[in-house]
């Protein structure tokens, strides 16, 4: 997921990547000695990750794993950008249908999983934005390199949503409570703040990164001290500009480090009445203009990503996702995304409309555990390998019951039709 917005200050990438522009392939596909490549083909469209995106990239990911010839993967973007994340029209459009953006939404965590736990070397060329679900493309990978044009954030509490696609496993690992903080203000890092913070493992010069990409093609093994040296030729020093958030750390673990978004505003306005602390004003505006719903659920989501597994963390992120796209306890979700997308007046209109309003027994029904449980994400628990690739949503529950479900339509237009035979 991810709010849209354009880059001010952007780069193409050299002539190969504008002639795949012209391809109608959503995920390019190349194979080139021991290297694939794989290339989000969207770039009209920032490179959103539809349900589509997620099942050609999924596939491919498992053909290459299984492949014994391929022995490492690049993913990057075509255009002026890596991915913007979830195609926020897609679920604004599909708002009065049940579940009709289920599958896309099954797919895209069924895939970050097989990122996560991917068995050869993978390798993200990041240029320009990476938010949302995008930069859950990059964050993962043994190799994430950036280059000063690339920043990442995850600023779904601004559309009433929450850092998923496993971000409320990776946020809680951040330095010190540097996640409750990105993930509670949607704040951006840049290019080698990304590196700094731990969400890249690189930084490459922009006018570098084709020279990189040609090289890693070129490799003879995927071995990873091999990948390693040849990135790190190409590689920057990482020196933070003393303005950098991440200069800011000490304060960010004291105020986020309190029990309760209501006690994590109050201690932050504490603090931006103290010198040199101008900063925290236009973070704190922008905390308190996010969804009141989203940023306790996000709250509470990365509290309990902390203490959990990958697969417990992407088991609960697609319940509250489930839960947030039916509107369970609000349709924040769907007037966040109105109000920055549709109609961009960037005055949602949040039920409830401030913390107090937002109850803990209502985020107990966002957050609980399907009665059903063939209705969870269905990946390992505990690494099985006979079963790693299953799991798929055509083999789903969820599936079975779409099926269904087109069945008795048909049968009832069906027997409409027939009424006037």
């Amino acid at each position: 997921m991810a709010i849209i917005s354009i880059p001010s200050s952007t780069t193409m990438f050299p002539l190969p990547q504008q002639v795949l522009r012209q391809n109608r392939e959503v995920v390019m596909a190349e194979e080139i000695g021991c290297a694939r490549m794989l290339t989000l083909n969207r770039p009209n469209d920032l490179n959103y990750v539809s349900g589509k995106v997620a099942l050609t990239l999924g596939q491919n990911f498992e053909k290459y794993e299984n492949d014994d010839n391929a022995d490492f993967v690049i993913i990057k973007g075509a255009g002026r950008t890596f991915s913007a994340g979830g195609d926020l029209h897609m679920f604004y459009d599909g708002r009065n249908t049940r579940d009709s953006c289920l599958e896309g939404t099954y797919r895209m965590y069924w895939l970050c999983y097989h990122i996560h736990t991917y068995k050869k070397p993978h390798i993200a060329l990041v240029h320009g934005m990476s938010v949302g679900g995008g930069a859950s493309l990059m964050a993962p990978m043994k190799f994430s390199v950036v280059t000063e044009k690339a920043f990442s954030s995850t600023p779904e509490i601004n559309i009433g949503f929450h850092p998923d696609c496993g971000f409320s496993y990776m946020l809680p690992r951040l330095p010190g409570r540097l996640g409750e903080y990105l993930g509670l203000t949607g704040q951006k890092l840049r290019g080698k703040e990304v590196v700094a913070a731990g969400l890249a493992t690189h930084f490459v010069p922009s006018q570098k990164l084709f020279q990189l990409e040609k090289r890693l093609m070129s490799l003879k093994n995927g071995d990873e001290d091999t990948i390693r040296s040849v990135i790190n030729e190409f590689s920057s020093n990482i020196h933070i500009d003393e303005r950098s958030i991440l200069n800011k750390l000490s304060i960010i673990n004291e105020c986020f480090s309190k029990d309760s978004v209501e006690e994590i505003i109050e201690s932050f306005e504490a603090e931006a009445s103290r010198k040199g602390n101008d900063w925290i004003m236009p973070v704190l505006k922008s905390l308190k203009r996010a969804s009141p719903t989203a940023l306790k659920i996000t709250l509470r989501s990365i509290r309990e990503g902390r203490t959990q597994t990958i697969s417990e963390c992407l088991r609960r992120e697609f319940r509250i996702s489930i839960n947030i796209q039916r509107a369970i306890i609000s349709g924040d979700f769907y007037e966040g995304i109105r109000a920055q997308v549709i109609d961009k007046d960037k005055s949602p209109k949040w039920n409830p409309s401030t913390l107090d309003k937002v109850h803990d027994d209502q985020l107990d029904l966002i957050f609980k555990p399907f009665e059903d449980h063939d209705l969870e994400l269905q990946i390992p628990i505990n690494e099985e390998e006979l079963y790693r690739w299953r799991g798929k949503y055509e083999n789903s529950s969820y599936s079975h019951l779409n099926q269904v479900n087109v069945q008795k339509a048909f049968r009832s237009v069906s027997s409409r039709e027939s009424v006037f035979v």
